[in-house]
């Protein structure tokens, strides 16, 4: 892993602002990962394992802080989770072009931007019933194209089940939780299974992304809405959208 540029302090510092606002919303990071590991020039071979490593310690500390407070609903979670685990293991185990993943990358990094970006002054309505076939699809389509490019899928998911009245904010974000856990889990395998090894350094990032991590599930999972700094996350994945689309 090259972290020997002369501005991988910074990279050091930001890291865990970037676990901190995304665990607050039930997110493990990786789109955010992915799209500072992109802004230091990091390679596409150590930018998909590092962020599924990230994930799974981030993701599974939201998902705590949000189970703890009772806002994980199994019935929402299952159909997803079904067909995802599996299509994210294929999905991690297969390799593709740079140049095509930074395509997919961007792409992918317009609904983290849009997640940012989701204000609801006020949630109305009565939750519905995720039908089986609804969450199959939609759950295999995310699971798939998270492992390729080596997110959870959460910062998909998590739009969806509020904009389809699936789930509230907070349970949107108990389920993203562990939505992106199993899947970056599953990708994780099917990247070992492939012969991807995890660099060494990789766990100073785990344990500076573990500490943000821990903060913003904590305080997410109660009442706090960091919303100025969820604005500067949004503006940076904007500014790595670009240049992975120029690049």
């Amino acid at each position: 892993m090259d972290l020997e540029n002369n501005y991988i302090w910074l990279f050091y510092t930001l890291l865990p602002l970037v676990a901190f606002l995304y665990a607050s919303v039930g997110h493990g990071g990786a789109s955010g990962y992915l799209a500072l590991m992109a802004l230091f020039n990091f390679s596409p071979l150590i930018m998909k394992p590092t962020a599924l490593l990230l994930n799974l310690f981030v993701a599974a500390i939201a998902f705590y802080h949000f189970w703890k407070q009772g806002y994980f609903k199994k019935k929402v979670f299952m159909p997803f989770a079904i067909s995802s685990i599996p299509l994210s293991f294929l999905g991690g185990s297969m390799d593709i072009d740079e140049s095509m993943y930074k395509k997919i990358l961007a792409v992918l990094l317009v609904f983290a931007i849009i997640r940012m970006l989701l204000v609801i002054k006020k949630e109305k309505g009565v939750s519905k019933k995720v039908k089986f076939w609804e969450g199959t699809l939609t759950g295999g389509s995310i699971g798939f194209f998270s492992g390729l490019i080596g997110i959870g899928g959460g910062i998909i998911l998590s739009p969806i089940i509020i904009l389809m009245k699936w789930g509230n904010l907070k349970e949107a974000a108990a389920v993203s939780a562990l939505f992106i856990w199993v899947n970056s889990a599953a990708a994780m395998a099917g990247q070992l299974s492939s012969g991807v090894k995890i660099a060494p350094q990789s766990y100073i990032l785990v344990a500076l992304a573990a500490i943000g991590g821990f903060a913003g599930g904590y305080l997410g999972s109660k009442k706090i809405n960091p919303k100025n700094l969820t604005y500067l996350l949004a503006f940076v994945l904007i500014i790595a959208c670009v240049k992975l689309f120029l690049t």
